[in-house]
């Protein structure tokens, strides 16, 4: 093989539990695509050259043996991180495993997940990071970075032992499903978390305010007789943490937003420079609380779908960059939990398998985003929150790439999830683009012409 001169990227000390690398590793030549790299503002046909594993200079000659990949007509971009996703391992396997979750992720289009901390037992010491990040190196198919708890046992009492589970390699800290509702714990929290330099995700949720209830308190609620939870539940603990940042200097991204009022109390932080962030989900931008008209169990999660005022804040954040992250919070149940009552179904819907083409539906075809910033939410933005070596293309970067057809129209069909649970409200929805590769460390994990390929 020819050689071809590699600038390495700077590598973060925090490595992702991953699919163990064959030796050497791969190399490929895409040929004809659209690149997108939101992280240089790279926006050009050409062509991209994987030189064992990484990223070749964009003057690289490929050797003429090297595996094609024909990508005219569609975008290649760096490797989709989604950073809010629950794959339940351990403790909750009957709803999905890590091999399962990181599949269907695959499938999606994403190269990297970030796990959530809320297994049984909770990821609240070295231990559990320790068998989650053992597990994925077993079974993963493509890399997972690990959460850690804010609380022991995510119960807002006792802080977890932060430092500890930085050394064992978590990426962030967060109590994902639950809130830290005593703000002395969640201030010192904030402190050791500034000390390592590690984000905190924070679900905002005041229990007092949201109390009983199961969907959005307005018009749809009273109609459903069901019990309402105010949007105020969401806007008081965003302008608690807007002020603990403030006051700590720590980096606090606020999970999965709903609420216009939250919208405009970070963009307004944003502007005096505090150090939050926010996230949003495809759920949140795609429907409204008229859709639990039929009682739909798949309709119900935490933070619950709002009103059409809500909607169009929040399309109004992701377009002014007030939120610049887009993430599925993947939460998947078995069929029995949610085949009951409106009230007493678990909140969480699956999304890593629809996720992008939710997003090019509501942001792309409805002229919010175009691809490049849509994709900087996926990818760049991510990555630099969480002080990955991920999310470019530039020469060096590990070859961690998404190839998208944006013209390919599909129908989801949850029977044909690679995940183990079907609790999607999406469910027939017609979809405008799909990810056709899944490339990690430059092996074409997925493709939706073939599958899956063996580690």
């Amino acid at each position: 093989m020819a050689r071809v001169r590699i600038k390495l990227a700077e590598v973060s000390p925090s490595l992702p539990s991953s699919p163990l690398p064959t030796s050497p590793l791969p190399s490929l030549f895409i040929r004809g695509g659209r690149i997108i790299d939101p992280a240089s503002g790279r926006d050009e046909i050409a062509d991209l050259v994987v030189i064992e594993g990484r990223i070749a200079e964009t003057t690289a000659r490929p050797d003429c043996s090297l595996p094609v990949i024909e990508a005219d007509g569609l975008i290649v971009a760096p490797g989709l991180i989604d950073m809010h996703v629950h794959l339940r391992e351990p403790g909750g396997t009957q709803k999905e495993t890590i091999a399962t979750g990181t599949r269907a992720a695959a499938a999606g289009g994403f190269t990297s997940v970030l796990a959530m901390p809320n297994t049984n037992p909770p990821a609240d010491g070295p231990n559990t990071i320790a068998l989650m990040r053992q597990r994925a190196l077993e079974t993963a198919c493509i890399n997972v970075f690990t959460t850690g708890c804010i609380t022991v046992g995510m119960k807002g009492e006792q802080l977890a032992p932060i430092g500890s589970l930085f050394k064992a390699g978590v990426v962030a800290i967060t109590d994902d499903g639950h809130c830290v509702q005593n703000n002395e714990v969640m201030r010192r929290a904030l402190d050791y978390a500034r000390m390592f330099d590690l984000l905190t995700l924070d679900h905002c949720q005041d229990y007092n305010l949201s109390a009983g209830g199961v969907m959005n308190e307005g018009y749809w609620s009273t109609v459903l007789g069901l019990p309402g939870w105010p949007r105020i539940a969401e806007d008081m603990i965003v302008a608690r943490n807007i002020l603990l940042s403030e006051l700590t200097g720590a980096r606090i991204l606020m999970q999965h937003l709903s609420s216009a009022n939250s919208v405009r109390l970070i963009r307004e932080a944003k502007q005096r420079n505090v150090k939050v962030h926010a996230e949003a989900m495809p759920h949140h931008i795609a429907l409204t609380d008229a859709s639990i008209e039929g009682y739909n169990t798949n309709f119900k999660m935490n933070p619950p779908l709002r009103e059409r005022i809500d909607q169009e804040a929040l399309l109004a954040g992701l377009a002014d960059d007030t939120i610049e992250i887009l993430a599925s919070d993947h939460a998947p149940h078995a069929s029995y939990e949610k085949e009951v009552e409106f009230a007493d179904a678990p909140f969480g819907i699956v999304g890593l398998e629809t996720e992008l083409g939710i997003f090019a539906k509501v942001l792309i075809e409805g002229r919010v985003l175009d691809w490049p910033q849509m994709l900087a939410k996926l990818t760049v933005n991510p990555a630099r929150l969480l002080k990955l070596d991920r999310g470019t293309l530039a020469p060096g970067a590990v070859a961690d790439i998404t190839l998208i057809n944006p013209k390919h129209a599909w129908q989801v069909d949850a029977t044909k999830f690679y995940s183990l649970s079907r609790n999607t409200p999406f469910n027939g929805w017609e979809l405008p683009a799909r990810a056709t590769h899944t490339i990690v460390s430059g092996r074409v994990v997925w493709s939706l012409e073939s599958g899956f390929t063996e580690r």
